[in-house]
Order: C-alpha cells, then structure tokens, then sequence
C-alpha cells in the first residue's frame, strides 16, 4: 500500500468521524431557525428574485423559492458555531448536499456556495443544462466572444425581417416589435379585435390607433382618411351591433395566421421612438418570411405535436396542434437560423447560447402581450407564462428578437441580464443586510463562488471540493450509495399548483433543436410528482413523492442525516399525501418553521387568497420522536397564511408520530381544514 493512498484511507476515516456523531445528538436546526431574519431577507428578494440571485435565473422555471431562504437553511447545517453566520462564507465544506427534485436548482447554488458538493437530480431535461450552464466555470470574455459572433451571423441572415423605415426620414431601422390584433368574425364580415385603441402614454402625448382607418395619430380628434376594410374593435365588444351576433374566432386557421399586423414600433436616432401602420415594405417583409415558412426544416414533425395535458390542453382547446403554430414566420426564420449557427459553437459557450435562445421564447412568440401603454412600462412586452398558464392576446406584441439595441426582451438585453449579469455575480456573489438606520445595503462574500467543477459519479464527487453530479431521470431510483449523504434540501412541486412540466414543453421541443446532443430529451411526464386534478384518493404525487422519499431515507447518512424542505398548500389532500408519504418512508419531524415565501401581489396569485409562506420541514430517518412534543389543533384556520402554514406543520408532526392509517390520516386533514376538500 501507498503512502499516498494510506493517507486518503487516513483522511476518508478522519472525515467519516466528523460526519458520523453518536447518536441521540442533533443539529442547530432541529432546535431552532432565525425565521424573522428569513422573514425579512425574502421580504426584499421576493419582488425581484433574478436581480438577488442572476446566476440562477439562466432559463425560464417555475415556482422558484427564495435562495436568501435556502442559504439561511443551510446555514443551520453548519457544524463549526463560528461559520453559521449567514454573511460568513463556507462552512459545508466536505459535506455532501443532495436536491431530488432540483428545478430551477436554487439548492445547488446556494450548497455549492458554502463549499458543499452537491448533487442534483431532476425528472425533467431543463433543470439539467440550466444547471450545468450556471455552474460551469467559464471566463466572461469567452461568453461575450461568442455571444457577439453568434449575434452578428445570425443578424445577418435574419435581421432583415425584423426592419421598418422611421416615418419621419425614411431611414431603415431595426424594428423594436410589431403589433398585431386577433381576426374574428361575424354574418356581417371580419373585424380585428385588440386590447385597446390607445398605443402608448407619455407626458405630452398619447398615442392611439383609429378603428376605422387603422391610422395612428396623437389626436384625440380622428383624421379624415378612407376606412380600411377592416374594422378595429376592442376586447370589450363582443357581439356585432349590426346582426346581433357574437364575434368568432377563426379557429380553422393556424395560430399564427389568425393575427394581422396592426402598427409598427422603433426609434430613430434623430426623431426618438415611433409608432406607424405597417407599410407596403413592412408587409412584404412579412410576406417574404410566410414563403419561407414552409421550406423550413423542423423535423420530425411529430416531435413538435402538442400533447394533451393540464396546461397544454388549453392550445388543443384553441385548435392548435403544434408549437411552430405559436410563431410568426419571421419568429421561426429566426429560431431555424439560431439552431444552424449552433452547429459551430461547443461546450459552455454553445450550451449557455442554446439556453439563452430557448429562454428568449418567452418573449418571442405569437402568445406574448402588449403592456407598452402603460407610463412606467413603454415598450414592455407581456411574456408568454405570466399567468403561469397559457394565456390569448388580443393585441400580440411580435418582438424583434434581433434588435441591436437593448429592448424587453431581445437577444442583447437577455444576454446582459441572464448571462454577463450573472457570471460576474457568480464570481462576487453579495448580499443584502439591514442597515441600523433602515433599508438594505450590499455586502459582498468574500471567498465565496458560485460555481464548481461537474463530475460523473459519486466517486468523483467524494474526492472533490465544491463539485456537482447532476442526475437525469427519476429520483425514486437514485444511484447513490447507501447512507452516503449528509443533507438533502429540496423544494418539492406543490401538489396540483403548477403544472409546470406540462408548461415546459413549450421550451422542451426547441431544446431538443437547439442543444440535440446536450442530453436525453425524452421526457416521461407519469414520472413527475404532480396531481392531475383534487381527488380524495392516491393522484400521482402521492406515489411519486412517497417513492423519492423512500430513496431519501435510503441515501441520508444516519444520526445526523437530515431531509429539509419547504410546502404549502390549501387542500387537505395535499397534506394528507404529503404526511402519507413520509410515514411510508420512515420519517420523524424535528422541528418545523415558517417564512414569507410569496410575492403579494404576484399576478398569478393575486385576489386568489393564496398563501404568501412555507412551512419548512426538518425531518430525521431515524428520528427521536422524543424529542419534540407536536400537538394537534382542533381546527386549522385558514383566514391568516403564517399561521395556517404553522398548524399545518404541528399537524403534520403529529400524525407522523401516530398509528394512524392512511384513511385516517385523510380524514383527519380534511377535518381540521375545513371547506377546503
């Protein structure tokens, strides 16, 4: 035997003692948590999450909690008293973190930060190379290299499409994005229906578009002009005063093919931004693109098929078959020459260019909105999952992805925010701290870095600081050593709230054109953890869930080995498989405790009396359950989201602790939370 390898035999013992304490001991978290810190740290991040945390925020996902939150969690896992400080840095060294269900892998990040090495695993391809294209090291110079070569041959085949003339001088310019309104009709003939008539809202001016001509003035008085064969109306008027009959969609067209373009948006540099009705150069652009429309190589077809699901069902239900249908033909000249160029670039530089393009759908297809009327939001363009669902624009904002100068949502200013910005956080990661006077001040990490080195195996993962080892497929089999992990930090999906799996195919498909060989793209929606709809019997979170959490006990080291993560939920079946799913796998609750987790006025929860905390969870495998006395109410209320998230928790405690079967445990939720089964 080798010197070398006596001392890695040496050192392997040394750490096992430090990661192995005798049992009956337990960690700072189990007996309390800072939650009024938390609370004030996720108070600030919530309304901005991508600005405190860039680095994380690559491609679009769903349901992302506050990584302040997280850092702070792991924080009480830090087993030297002097490093639990949220602003110290470190303090996970030579421990291993895993995440089972990674999403938008806020625990990675956070973990990897501390110095942990992390694992992460995930049903869904997405998470994977977002993952891998955060956390891979790669110089900012290398990145903006490749990002102006990359835009530049891109703009020179497709950047033509996107021009206008300004109105003024005649000049051809880069078009900001054009408007288009939804065709409908009635006995009487077609009209074109749109938010609204009036364009955009300044100190001195409003612009605003005339029904009749379809000319757009700063008048308030319509000019005297030949009506165009169309009439505009808004979304309010839904039935013609002519035949009494209601206005209908035109559902046997194409998706695409039922807008019409209405105006013209960009900004010269001698007479500032502006507003025109498409001209006959505007509309032989468009025309140039649709008959290139099919020439474009997609294939195979059916790859691009919408399938019927929660969310998804919602395009079959608007007669639309496939995502090339949600695109302009300008959108998909763009989109096919995008995955054409690819084919020159390797490793992090084309992973994080394919990420970039895929994430820059949101903001370019025929399903994003018009906000640019309103005064603090000119030019904003409504993107695709505000709602967190699919949702139909009657005035469709078609983007100019190509734009030379920064705009919501283009190329340029995604690259800024989602990579450049985020690198140079990565390297200098900071934080926010109150300031004894009031307010927020930042306070960089020194030392810290978010990012590592990517290995293939636990092996590798072992022997290495600050590595990660992502895993594709379904976390109920994990190959991952028995009792070999030291924490597993997760965020699990919530129950029925967000179908985002379902969502994520919209980004999936292109994926799957844009980086082929980055990894398996075949995705098996039976695998995610996920209630199709409310039932009072096992959906398939329940045997999804339970599956994971069978593989956490089996993973977790024991004695010390702790299982942490955040839910809410306002259904009784929710928790109710939640709490049978961690019976099954053993699981004692520590302690648990609750955090601000939502933005109040977030559009996709706002006026919906939904839940604006968590509960975090800290569970043992082999737990005492001696150790903390739970209680169970009487009634859980349901009018305040801080406490019905702690009674839940007690709850939950509770029934872990009890013989209860799973009928009874049912029952008893669906008791204690009244009028919410």
């Amino acid at each position: 035997m080798t010197k070398k390898s006596l001392r890695e035999i040496r050192q392997m013992a040394f750490d096992e003692l430090l990661r192995l304490p005798a049992a009956g001991s337990s960690l700072r978290i189990d007996q309390t948590f800072p939650e009024s810190f938390a609370n004030q740290l996720a108070q600030q991040e919530v309304y901005n999450k991508h600005l405190f945390r860039p680095n994380t925020y690559l491609h679009k996902w769903w349901a992302r909690r506050c990584g302040s939150t997280f850092r702070t969690i792991l924080k009480q896992l830090v087993p030297d008293p002097e490093r639990r400080d949220y602003y110290t840095p470190g303090g996970l060294e030579g421990k291993i973190v895993l995440d089972p269900m990674m999403g938008g892998g806020t625990t990675l990040h956070e973990a990897i930060r501390l110095g942990a090495s992390v694992i992460g695993a995930d049903v869904d391809p997405i998470p994977i190379v977002q993952v891998r294209a955060s956390l891979t090291e790669s110089s900012l110079q290398e990145l903006q290299d490749a990002f102006d070569h990359f835009f530049t041959d891109l703009y020179q085949r497709a950047g033509k499409y996107f021009q206008t003339e300004c109105p003024h001088c005649d000049q051809t310019l880069d078009s900001q994005y054009t408007l288009y309104g939804l065709r409908k009709r009635c006995p009487c003939g077609e009209v074109v229906q749109l938010d609204q008539y009036e364009l955009r809202q300044e100190a001195s001016r409003t612009l605003r578009i005339w029904p009749e001509s379809w000319e757009i003035t700063d008048s308030e008085n319509a000019p005297i002009s030949t009506p165009k064969g169309m009439r505009l109306i808004t979304k309010g008027e839904t039935v013609c005063p002519t035949c009494m009959q209601k206005y209908q969609e035109l559902l046997e067209l194409p998706f695409f093919a039922r807008y019409v373009p209405v105006a013209v948006a960009g900004k010269c540099p001698r007479h500032g931004v502006f507003f025109h009705p498409p001209s006959t150069a505007d509309l032989g652009r468009i025309n140039e693109a649709d008959r290139q429309r099919d020439r474009l190589d997609f294939n195979p077809a059916e790859d691009l098929a919408v399938k019927n699901g929660p969310k998804s069902g919602d395009l079959l239900a608007r007669n639309v078959r496939s995502y090339l249908d949600l695109f302009s033909s300008r959108q998909l000249l763009y989109l096919y020459h995008s995955i054409q160029l690819l084919h020159g670039y390797h490793g992090v530089a084309r992973l994080n260019l394919g990420l970039l393009v895929s994430t820059a759908l949101e903001f370019n297809s025929m399903l994003c909105g018009y906000k640019g009327w309103f005064k603090r939001r000119p030019g904003a363009i409504r993107h695709v999952f505000a709602l967190h669902a699919y949702a139909f624009q009657y005035t469709v904002a078609e983007n100019n992805p190509l734009n030379r100068e920064r705009s919501s949502g283009n190329l340029q200013l995604l690259f800024r925010d989602r990579i450049l910005r985020g690198r140079k956080w990565a390297i200098a990661p900071v934080e926010r701290q109150a300031s004894p006077t009031g307010g927020m001040h930042l306070v960089r990490i020194a030392g810290e870095l978010d990012g590592g080195t990517e290995v293939s195996d636990q092996a590798a993962l072992t022997t290495s600081r600050q590595a990660f080892w992502l895993i594709y497929g379904d976390s109920r089999c994990l190959p991952i050593q028995d009792h070999s992990v030291d924490f597993i930090v997760t965020d699990p999906p919530y129950y029925d709230n967000v179908q985002y799996s379902d969502l994520a195919a919209f980004f999936r498909v292109w994926l799957a054109r844009l980086l082929p060989s980055e990894v398996n793209w075949d995705y098996d929606d039976t695998h995610s953890a996920v209630a199709s709809r409310m039932t009072d019997s096992d959906t398939g979170f329940m045997s999804v869930i339970s599956g994971i959490f069978q593989e956490c006990g089996r993973v977790l080291k024991l004695h010390n080995g702790r299982l942490v993560f955040t839910f809410h939920h306002w259904d009784p079946n929710a928790w109710a498989e939640l709490t049978i799913a961690l019976r099954q796998a053993s699981f004692k609750l520590m302690n648990c405790y609750v955090v601000f987790s939502e933005h109040p006025i977030s559009v996709h929860i706002n006026n919906l009396n939904s839940i604006k905390h968590d509960t975090i969870l800290v569970l043992a495998p082999d737990g005492d359950s001696s150790t903390h006395s739970w209680s169970l109410p009487g009634r859980i209320e349901t009018n305040e989201s801080e406490e019905f998230c702690r009674q839940c928790g007690a709850t939950l405690g509770w029934l872990l602790m009890s013989e209860y079967s799973p009928a009874e445990i049912r029952g008893t939720w669906k008791g204690l939370i009244h009028g919410r089964g």
